[in-house]
């Protein structure tokens, strides 16, 4: 029997399993051949060949699309994203103009397209948004796969127990697990936000990704364990490894069970402070994870994905629909929707962008909207009138200063005067906020406030700027530190100053899901959080376990300490000590 040996990469869906390998096969012989085109008759075959090859890829999607609608069919719009996809101007009006122009075959067309959109994919900051790519390297890769002749892997294994093991796995191919002998599986590409690792966290399989080499370290057939909690792959484990991990399986399973059986029960301390735990989400089809986690309704609703996935900038009907899907299907819970933070260099589709150096600093957010009053227009008017439907507040992203709040509020008084003459009905008090995502707006906070009705405090942007780490820099991610001092003290005086001005205070960046920061922001006085569905229960939990005197005495402790070190280690001892379980695998179950 060969030694046993560990890899590691990221946990993508928690929970443990014992399993065979099955490898699958890579994608490595999708090779694009180079040929030029030299007379009109081989230009139009080779268009014909490309428009075949789409209409395949089309009928193949919409047939698995159908399948998936009948027993899942909240994960529908994955495969509707990739038909979208298909008809992209990147992905297919630019493989025909080089057919056309450039003379050059199908397969080496669509690789030479693909090749700019990863490019252009590669340039944005948002993690969430950058991370589609995937999807887009899925439909590429089923279009080089028909003109190439290569047919579609099938991955539904013999057998039980089966972990899977592959390059990258696609949304497409990950629908084929439910139900099926996987009970997890392993990729060398992805990460948490990936398509992939929701499909897989809502069918409960686990998962890890990201995992360097596997195809060539992991043998067919060898018996592993995959610990989606740590992301760690334990190969050819002896028995006493078994036996430890089948009793750390169980005891994950009962944990998990309990902390999603009282998700629903309200968050309530046991002295009475009554807190509100919110879910972000991306998609209007992700609805359903909402009630399925016992969110008390969505405090972060990214709208960028549908300016992205379209041939062309929405339509305020386009948007409508989408804001009021997501706000009917919730009514009476409050959905918290964050106008476009996005900039001229997401707009794939449009060239009259400049590339910045760095984006994070340039155009994007509310900074672009009041630039382009026209889109930010039509973002409104729609939020406006889904406002009609249930309860909807509107929060502007990466305010610096007070004049971008006023006119973005000024705008907003144009548009419902517009929707009035129209005569949409809408909210006429829907609710203003501003976030906090920089260092100006905390020290302006005080000045902000009278402004809107309630803040919101975006902590993933404004830990990167209040300590200059770029956390997607390896050299100094390690220094990103959620509860470093000069955070936590950030934290303390937006949520003093609003509390003079009588202003709420939410919290929707990952700081606010993970147990490990919960006392710690409770003491500080945020009694709004916003988080992953997945983290929800465990948060709860936490919530409904310590008293608010208890917090705050966590808090004031901390805000004597000098070193994010003492705070991270104070911090890690309490959760051990008070919450073992929540220790163990409550930040796993909660995606941190």
């Amino acid at each position: 029997m060969s030694a046993t040996r560990v890899l590691t990469g990221i946990p993508a869906s928690p929970g443990i399993v014992v399993g065979r390998a099955r490898v699958v096969s890579d994608f490595g012989d999708l090779q694009a051949t180079f040929r030029l085109l030299y007379t009109d008759r081989e230009r139009q075959a080779e268009v014909r060949r490309f428009k075949e090859a789409v209409e395949q890829a089309q009928a193949d999607l919409s047939r698995l699309r159908d399948r998936v609608a009948a027993e899942f069919p909240e994960h529908t719009h994955l495969l509707e994203l990739h038909l979208l996809i298909l008809t992209d101007q990147m992905l297919h009006d630019e493989p025909l103009r080089l057919i056309r122009e450039e003379n050059l075959n199908a397969e080496w067309a669509l690789h030479r397209a693909y090749e700019r959109v990863r490019e252009l994919f590669s340039r944005i900051e948002d993690p969430y948004i950058r991370g589609r790519i995937q999807d887009v390297e899925s439909v590429y890769r089923r279009l080089m796969g028909i003109l190439i002749g290569q047919s579609p892997r099938r991955l539904i294994p013999t057998g039980d127990k089966v972990i899977l093991v592959a390059r990258d796995l696609s949304p497409a191919e990950t629908t084929q697990m439910a139900g099926s002998g996987v009970v997890g599986f392993i990729t060398e590409r992805g990460g948490r936000t990936s398509h992939t690792a929701i499909l897989a966290q809502s069918f409960e399989i686990p998962a890890v990704v990201g995992v360097d080499n596997a195809i060539k370290e992991i043998a067919p057939g060898e018996e592993l364990i995959l610990d989606g909690l740590s992301g760690r792959i334990i190969l050819n484990p002896d028995q006493g490894v078994l036996e430890r991990y089948r009793r750390r399986q169980a005891e994950f399973a009962a944990f998990r069970e309990e902390v999603t059986t009282n998700a629903a029960e309200p968050a309530t301390t046991p002295d009475g402070f009554a807190t509100r735990v919110m879910a972000n989400i991306e998609l209007p089809e992700e609805v359903h994870l909402v009630g399925r986690y016992g969110a008390d309704g969505v405090g972060l609703y990214r709208t960028e994905f549908l300016f992205l996935r379209l041939r062309h900038l929405p339509t305020e009907e386009e948007l409508f629909e989408d804001y009021r899907k997501v706000v009917a299907s919730l009514a009476p819970r409050l959905v918290t929707i964050r106008t476009l933070d996005i900039g001229g260099d997401k707009f794939l589709h449009r060239n009259d962008y400049v590339p910045e150096m760095n984006p994070a600093l340039g155009l994007r957010a509310i900074r672009f909207c009041l630039r382009e009053r026209d889109i930010f227009r039509r973002q409104l008017r729609a939020i406006l009138r889904a406002s009609a439907y249930g309860r909807v507040r509107v929060m502007f992203p990466l305010i610096s200063s007070v004049q971008e709040v006023r006119e973005a509020k000024a705008l907003i008084e144009e548009v419902k005067g517009e929707l009035r003459r129209e005569g949409h009905p809408f909210d006429e008090e829907m609710p203003v906020g501003a976030m906090i995502e920089v260092p100006a707006a905390v020290t302006l906070c005080q000045m902000l406030a009278p402004e809107v009705d309630f803040f919101s405090i975006g902590t993933n942007d404004l830990i990167q700027y209040a300590l200059a780490i770029d956390r997607g820099n390896k050299q100094v991610a390690a220094m990103y530190q959620p509860l470093h001092p000069a955070v936590l003290r950030m934290v303390l005086q937006v949520v003093t100053a609003a509390g003079v001005s009588g202003v709420p205070v939410a919290m929707c960046g990952e700081m606010a899901g993970d147990p490990l920061h919960l006392p710690i922001l409770l003491g500080l006085g945020v009694a709004e959080l916003s988080m992953n569905p997945l983290a929800i229960p465990v948060i709860k939990r936490v919530i409904r376990s310590i008293t608010l005197a208890e917090a705050q005495a966590m808090a004031s402790r901390v805000l004597e300490m000098v070193s994010v070190e003492e705070i991270n280690d104070f911090a890690n001892l309490f959760l051990k000590e008070r919450f073992p379980e929540i220790y163990r695998f409550g930040s796993a179950l909660a995606g941190i």
